[in-house]
C-alpha cells in the first residue's frame, strides 16, 4: 500500500458549533507529519459535536467507506454528561484493545492527577485501529508520545500498511520477525 489513511475526528460541541477554533485536528496532523515517515499520509478530517449517533456514524464511515487504517479521536472522554466518545467507540468495535487506554492514563498521570478521570479507549474495527485521545494539544502530544510505538505493529496485525516512524521521536516496536528490511 502506498498510502496510510488516517481519520482525524475532533469531537467538540463548541468547536463544531463555531464558538471557538478547533485545535485538535491541527495538533494531530502536526504530530503525525513529524513522526510517520512512510508510507505517504492521507488525512480524512472531521469536526463533529459530542453526539453518540454522530460519532458512531463518523467512525463507521471513516473505516468502512473511506478505508482508514487508523482513526484518532480527540475530545469527549471525560466524565461530563456530554462526554460520550468512549461509548460511541465501543459501540462500533469488533475488539477492544484495553492496553491502550491503560497506558494512555498512565502516561497522562505523569503530568496531571486528573488523568484518572479519562475514559479513553482503543478498539479494532475491521482493518482499523481507533484510539480516543484527550482534547488538549499538549495532552494529545504527550499521550501519542507514550503509546504510538505500538501502533504500527497493531496496524500490521490487522492488515494495514507497514508504517515507519522517525526513530528520533518515536521508535515503532515490532518483534524481530516482523521487521522489514529497508531497500
Amino acid at each position: 500500500m502506498s498510502e496510510f489513511k488516517i481519520g482525524i475526528v475532533s469531537i467538540s460541541d463548541r468547536a463544531s458549533g463555531g464558538v471557538y477554533k478547533d485545535e485538535g485536528i491541527p495538533a494531530l496532523k502536526e504530530w503525525l507529519a513529524k513522526v510517520v515517515t512512510s508510507p505517504a499520509l492521507h488525512f480524512e478530517e472531521r469536526l463533529i459535536p459530542d453526539e453518540k449517533p454522530v460519532i458512531e456514524s463518523t467512525l463507521v464511515e471513516l473505516v468502512d467507506m473511506r478505508g482508514c487504517h487508523l482513526v484518532l479521536t480527540t475530545g469527549g472522554t471525560g466524565p461530563a454528561p456530554r462526554d460520550v466518545t468512549p461509548e460511541a467507540t465501543l459501540a462500533v468495535a469488533d475488539k477492544e484493545m484495553p492496553g491502550f487506554g491503560e497506558q494512555m492514563r498512565a502516561v497522562s498521570l505523569k503530568y496531571v492527577p486528573t488523568a484518572i478521570l479519562s475514559r479513553q479507549v482503543a478498539v479494532i474495527r475491521k482493518q482499523a485501529l481507533i484510539i480516543n485521545l484527550p482534547g488538549q494539544p499538549k495532552a494529545i502530544k504527550e499521550t501519542l508520545d507514550g503509546v504510538f510505538a505500538a501502533v504500527p505493529y497493531c496496524i500490521d496485525l490487522v492488515g494495514g500498511p507497514y508504517i515507519e516512524t522517525n526513530e528520533a521521536l518515536v521508535r515503532a516496536f515490532r518483534p524481530k520477525s516482523a521487521i522489514r528490511k529497508k531497500p
